[in-house]
């Protein structure tokens, strides 16, 4: 396995599946969405595993239509489930020590999400992070998303930091090809939805099962957050 970079200034972290495990929210809201359309609903495991990919993923899995259709169902989906977001979704176990061993070793932690930033902002405010996070780039904060690595590139601007001195930690195989085309040390996170995937295939430099062996591979100090 490839060594975490010396010197290490900052973790950035994917949100939905990586950071929060926020899949009931997103069911709900599908299932009020299916309701009101007079729609069958799907079974959850199928949509879990695609929550990492966004809601045109999640509404495929209740329509069989394609992309133009399901965008035209996108904004009512969204509204439903900007109502219900933070009802369920929380931190996976392990990240809120983790995140606090972060900020006790000095190190800064971000935020880079193909969420659109109306959602994000929020949610993140809900978790109580918006002045912890260093940096949070949306999926609608510049023209492109992951698995472009422009967004990475600017949360380690927005942070301040080199990214050859960063991790990035995700879910989702763009994920790990954003943050190996902008240069930072790349982690599969295996706790997360992984779209059905194998994230051993992704050619992550870690692929680990949960946020206590990523503060073990970051060396870490404990904390009891």
């Amino acid at each position: 396995m490839k060594r975490v970079p010396d010197g290490l200034q900052a973790v950035l972290f994917d949100l939905d599946g990586t950071l929060l495990d926020s899949a009931v929210d997103l069911y709900a809201a599908l299932e009020v969405y299916c309701a009101e359309v007079g729609a069958a609903v799907p079974p959850y495991a199928p949509v879990r595993e695609v929550v990492s990919r966004g809601g045109r993923a999640i509404l495929r899995r209740a329509f069989a239509e394609d992309d133009e259709a399901l965008l035209q169902r996108m904004p009512r989906y969204l509204e439903i489930y900007a109502e219900l977001m933070a009802r369920h979704t929380r931190p996976f176990d392990g990240i809120a020590p983790l995140l606090a061993a972060l900020e006790l070793r000095g190190l800064r932690w971000g935020i880079v999400t193909n969420k659109p930033g109306f959602l994000t902002d929020e949610l993140v405010r809900r978790m109580a992070w918006s002045s912890r996070a260093s940096a949070v780039v949306s999926g609608d904060t510049l023209p492109v998303k992951k698995p472009d690595p422009a967004p990475v590139l600017l949360a380690c601007a927005r942070a301040g930091v080199a990214p050859a001195r960063c991790v990035f930690v995700g879910d989702d195989r763009r994920d790990i090809q954003a943050g190996a085309a902008a240069g930072l040390f790349t982690v599969a996170a295996s706790w997360g939805y992984l779209d059905g995937g194998d994230p051993h295939a992704w050619g992550a430099d870690a692929v680990l099962d949960s946020p206590a062996e990523l503060a073990a591979l970051l060396q870490l100090e404990p904390t009891v957050a």
